[in-house]
């Protein structure tokens, strides 16, 4: 059933309706090889800025869903304006997925702990939007434990973390990730991308600007040729990491420095490859830190080509209290892989996401709406979509996780025509990834639906209850 783009306006009503799931899913066994998806309906260049409400990124990324659970119905702001996206629930037929991440929230709040959440996903995930304004908002309540991990350097030209600035040379770096019919395990480190120079002028620098920081802990490769990389906080040489070793693994170097705003950068002296994976920019206080792991144009089934020791042993040291998954829009365009196979791959994704982190929490966030362009002007659903929602949904009941339905939270399948059509516009008009706008309502249901059912205080509300500091008598 096609769809045009003259009637998205007017079929506001019906494209708040969610949809009926189908899928089917069974095991196999075969080696894991990242695929190649439909192409995109359109190509996104443009970075998003605030001030444009365009996205941050060449994206050779996702696609989109069918199916959903129903939601509420939309609310209107101040102004009497749609605010399009549903407040969805978690999908968590057992009430316990979320259990260790509300006790963590619950240390934080009480001042006695930090709360670490990892994101991993596509370019939804890349772009740090969602999770940015996930990360303010939760920091407001619990307490700001720092901003989380990110790369130094540019891992591609349009790399962005919200609050933070990232600054680099970036054509003097050499980005390592699992690429498209690649089979053969890497080095590819906590966030599934490795950034390497030998050259002498290359340059890496995290900028926090308002943000506070008192830990800058980098992650690197230790290797029999590795060369050195001078470290530098604001502007200053702090020391210097020697990266050869007689053998080839992770390795790390901390550097703390009173709270408050810093820069934090490496420059490689040019005696050797140096190859880094990120750096943990953190403060010793109580609060919340989310590390955001998106690459864009990225598959599930791509972490099962991340050499499992190096990554869990990155993953350990993140010690998350919540691991997220976010992929499936990219899968939901892999016609030719019989969902069988998806499911396979997944399952192997979310067993070694469980086995290093048993103590965590597990969500999976579901694919986004991803409707096809016909040749006649207008849009049809996209039949696996529903397919992908379906697997990830049981999956992750059967293993402990919650599921979040990215569709239902755009009010169902072919969400994404109208989303585009609106003024000001919710969604790119490549009909796959949101603006700025959608981004940050996003992260505002995520936000309601990670904390539905906690029932402990706010840092805010703790810091009143807590007994006051015994004072010294003279």
């Amino acid at each position: 059933m096609g769809f045009s783009r003259r009637s998205a306006r007017d079929a506001l009503s019906a494209l708040l309706i969610a949809g009926t799931l189908i899928g089917c899913g069974a095991e196999a066994e075969a080696q894991p090889q990242v695929r190649r998806g439909a192409p995109l309906e359109g190509d996104v260049t443009a970075a998003l800025d605030p001030r444009t409400d365009r996205l941050a990124d060449a994206i050779a990324e996702e696609s989109g869903p069918e199916g959903s659970i129903e939601g509420e119905a939309p609310v209107l702001d101040e102004n009497g304006e749609i605010v399009l996206g549903l407040q969805t629930p978690l999908f968590d037929p057992s009430g316990t997925a979320m259990r260790s991440f509300h006790a963590a929230l619950r240390r934080a709040a009480m001042g006695e702990g930090q709360a670490r959440v990892v994101v991993y996903g596509a370019s939804h995930v890349a772009g740090d939007f969602a999770t940015g304004t996930l990360r303010r908002m939760l920091q407001q309540e619990f307490g700001d434990a720092g901003h989380g991990f990110v790369m130094p350097a540019h891992p591609w030209p349009h790399y962005r973390h919200l609050d933070i600035t990232v600054e680099s040379n970036h054509r003097l770096w050499e980005a390592s990730r699992v690429r498209v019919g690649e089979s053969v395990a890497g080095l590819y480190g906590l966030a599934g991308v490795a950034l390497t120079s030998s050259s002498s002028r290359a340059f890496g620098r995290v900028v926090t600007g308002e943000r506070h920081a008192s830990r800058f802990e980098l992650f690197y490769l230790r290797q029999p040729e590795g060369g050195t990389l001078e470290v530098r906080i604001d502007d200053r040489v702090v020391g210097r990491v020697r990266t050869r070793g007689a053998d080839t693994g992770g390795d790390y170097a901390l550097f703390t420095v009173p709270d408050g705003p810093h820069s934090f950068e490496i420059r490689p002296r040019g005696d050797g490859p140096v190859t880094v994976y990120g750096v943990a920019v953190e403060r010793e206080v109580p609060g919340v830190v989310i590390d955001t792991l998106g690459i864009n144009g990225a598959r599930a089934a791509a972490q099962l080509l991340w050499d499992e020791t190096l990554w869990a042993e990155h993953v350990r040291r993140r010690n998350p209290d919540l691991v997220v998954l976010a992929y499936g829009t990219n899968e939901s365009g892999d016609d030719d892989q019989p969902i069988e196979i998806y499911e396979r791959d997944l399952r192997r994704v979310v067993a070694r996401a469980r086995a290093t982190t048993p103590n965590a929490s597990c969500l999976l966030i579901g694919p986004s709406d991803r409707p096809i362009a016909n040749r006649d002007g207008t849009f049809s659903e996209r039949p696996r979509t529903a397919m992908v929602i379906d697997t990830q949904r049981r999956v992750a009941s059967e293993m402990g996780c919650a599921f979040f339905d990215l569709v239902g939270f755009g009010g169902g399948p072919m969400h994404m025509v109208q989303w585009a059509a609106q003024d000001p516009a919710w969604a790119q008009r490549d009909h796959v990834h949101y603006t700025l706008r959608g981004y940050q309502r996003l992260g505002e249901v995520l936000h309601g639906a990670l904390l539905d059912g906690y029932d402990g205080p706010t840092a805010m509300i703790a810091a009143t209850e807590r007994p006051a500091a015994p004072t010294a008598t003279p």
